[in-house]
């Protein structure tokens, strides 16, 4: 049976075409490609994930990522992050900085609520606000946290490196824009910048 996750997210897609197809040149990536959608990680897993992910290639952080979780026996909670052993967690491709920011959010998702449900009465720039009161998490994690946990249905991250070069790929030849030139770009995309963002990806992995 689907998760809830991947039903939501399936939904997103499907309303946000007729959007997204005004657009000529999105509309060409609806129909090129299909967006990868998650596998229903919790909250805490996705947010490991994302910090694993810092300046990392796909490649190499996918290594790492699934290193972590074997270590972990695919259970990855605070507890756990908590419990485990220095030295193994660097022997799983993580340095001293990432071990410290995995603690520092597992010690934040003791304390506080950051579930779809905590944050359903936050805005946008709020949940950003929050989750870098943590240390380790930049805005760029919180953007990630965003789109896929919370499945925000309109964040443009672009403090997203592939998601710049993707846009300036597709709308300017390559040529170099400003994030202020990206941002009225993708006011087109409003209110699914979310699932722009994700043909966005689509695209620029393709080519790379």
């Amino acid at each position: 049976m689907p998760t809830r996750s991947c039903i939501t997210e399936t939904v997103m897609l499907e309303e946000a075409h007729p959007v997204l197809r005004e657009d000529p040149v999105m509309a060409e990536l609806v129909d090129r490609h299909d967006p990868y959608v998650e596998p229903d990680w919790n909250e805490y897993e996705r947010l490991c994930i994302s910090i694993i992910n810092q300046q990392l290639s796909t490649a190499s952080a996918t290594a790492v990522r699934e290193r972590v979780f074997d270590l972990l026996d695919g259970e990855v909670t605070p507890e756990r992050i908590l419990a485990a052993d220095d030295a193994a967690l660097r022997d799983a491709g993580l340095s001293r900085s990432k071990i410290e920011y995995l603690r520092n959010a597992a010690r934040a998702f003791q304390e506080s609520d950051y579930s779809r449900a905590g944050l359903a009465d936050y805005s946008n720039d709020e949940v950003v606000d929050h989750l870098t009161e943590i240390k380790g998490i930049g805005e760029w994690t919180a953007r990630m946290y965003l789109l896929f946990v919370l499945e925000r249905p309109d964040v443009l991250p672009l403090g997203d490196l592939a998601v710049r070069r993707g846009i300036e790929q597709l709308y300017a030849d390559g040529e170099e824009l400003t994030r202020a030139e990206m941002r009225e770009i993708g006011d087109r995309w409003r209110p699914y910048r979310s699932v722009a963002t994700r043909y966005i990806w689509a695209e620029y992995e393709s080519d790379s």
